[in-house]
């Protein structure tokens, strides 16, 4: 009957210790590794530090196990801190059917788990995403999870899949471009009948170059801490580049202007999204609550989309939007048209001072052994101004080693325009 709150291993002591301040925990679970680390953890909270065998102490009474917890329909069951791109992170509170409905809506009807799959996933259970994919999924199909504790290397993830051949692997757009590039064959042969990705856009030219060297397609969704997982999924064999995939069903949604008013087909939106699963609130937060957890059941996600034919196409999120003149600049677009140069890694478009104004400056990774050089600078831009309008086009292309992530793979364009403010 306890809330369980999944916390990253890697997580700095200040951090941590917030986050158990923030949510009144009584009760530690750690590895013997961390658990030195820890001095500035309250004497309130109780520690049970564990080696690779498990706990270092039996303190518990397996008779008292016997008889389970009948949860209340508005018991939580978890919490999640949304990683969250500024600031400190939110506690995301979820009941029990959080953990369930995922299974069902997607789990079961779009990606047709059963107890023979083995399922791998880089993203780890502090992160909705992994939690689903790892421990959710296995338990409720009766499937085989493959945990790997260490960071997600692409040489590793690659020895791990050709060891315990997963089935279903799930994973984000950074590390299936690095599992792209950090091969030497052109053609990679791999058991998966499944390839997943979430925690950000996947570009749709590596959808189309990872289908190019595996022969697979790559199925794009989007969800949320706060909407416990997927409520918007390409499904198996109809994958669309570019796109979110269409509305998972159990879910509805509304893409909005300013106002609050709907936005006609093909223009793009805030996205609105309402389901079962939702969070209803953030824990101790609740102007943050009122702002994001609407009356009538909408979650304000914070995304840019636009919707066609029922395909939902993300524009990036609403506070990274780019306002040249009297026109707004998608970044996810301009990005793009960007990957789709063979010289281009990776790369990322963030607004930059141009002036006294705001324009696009694009931050671009080079794939190995491609010179950095004026000339080349000159040919990105060309190449822009080929598929896009010209007010799309960056003021400036900006060759970077690596690009500001968080720990979930999500880019921190804040942290790219204060690059180049500095």
């Amino acid at each position: 009957g306890v809330v369980a709150v999944a916390v990253a291993a890697t997580l700095r002591e200040k951090d941590l210790a917030y986050i158990l301040e923030d949510c009144g925990a009584r009760l530690l679970v750690t590895h013997a590794e961390f658990a030195a680390s820890h001095s500035l953890i309250s004497d309130k909270v109780r520690q049970i530090v564990c080696d690779d065998e498990g706990s270092a102490e039996d303190s518990v009474s397996y008779d008292a196990l016997s008889n389970s917890y009948q949860p209340a329909a508005d018991d939580f069951a978890y919490m999640l801190y949304s990683s969250g791109s500024t600031g400190k992170p939110k506690g995301v509170p979820h009941w029990h059917e959080s953990l369930l409905l995922p299974c069902d809506l997607v789990g079961k009807t779009l990606l047709g788990i059963t107890g023979d799959d083995v399922i791998f996933s880089t993203s780890k259970f502090p992160f909705t995403y992994g939690l689903i994919n790892s421990l959710a999924f296995p338990l409720y199909f009766g499937a085989t999870a493959v945990l790997h504790p260490g960071k997600p290397d692409p040489i590793a993830i690659l020895e791990i899949i050709g060891r315990r051949e997963p089935s279903i692997f799930f994973s984000i757009p950074t590390i299936y471009a690095q599992i792209i590039l950090s091969s030497a064959d052109p053609e990679l042969k791999l058991p998966m009948r499944l390839c997943c990705s979430a925690g950000e856009a996947l570009p749709a030219a590596l959808l189309e170059e990872w289908r190019q060297v595996t022969g697979m397609e790559i199925l794009d969704g989007i969800g949320s801490t706060e909407m416990s997982y997927h409520f918007i999924s390409n499904i198996p064999g109809q994958a669309v580049a570019g796109s979110a995939g269409r509305l998972v069903p159990g879910y509805q949604a509304r893409l909005v202007d300013d106002n609050g008013n709907n936005v006609p087909e093909g223009s793009e939106g805030h996205l609105l999204v309402r389901g079962a699963t939702r969070s209803p609130c953030y824990w101790n937060l609740p102007e943050e609550s009122a702002e994001s957890m609407l009356p009538d059941g909408f979650f304000r996600t914070g995304d840019i989309f636009v919707e066609r034919n029922g395909f939902y196409f993300h524009r990036g999120r609403s506070d990274d939007m780019i306002k040249v003149g009297a026109l707004w600049v998608s970044p996810v677009e301009v990005e793009d048209a960007l990957r789709s140069h063979p010289a281009v890694g990776d790369c990322a478009v963030a607004a930059v001072p141009a002036g006294t104004l705001a324009s696009p400056g694009a931050f671009v990774v080079l794939k190995p052994g491609t010179e950095q050089t004026p000339a080349l600078a000159q040919e990105l831009r060309l190449h822009i101004l080929a598929r896009l309008p010209d007010y799309m086009c960056p003021v400036s292309f900006r060759f970077v080693e690596e690009l500001a992530r968080t720990s979930t793979g999500k880019l921190q364009r804040f942290r790219l325009r204060q690059k180049d403010m500095h």
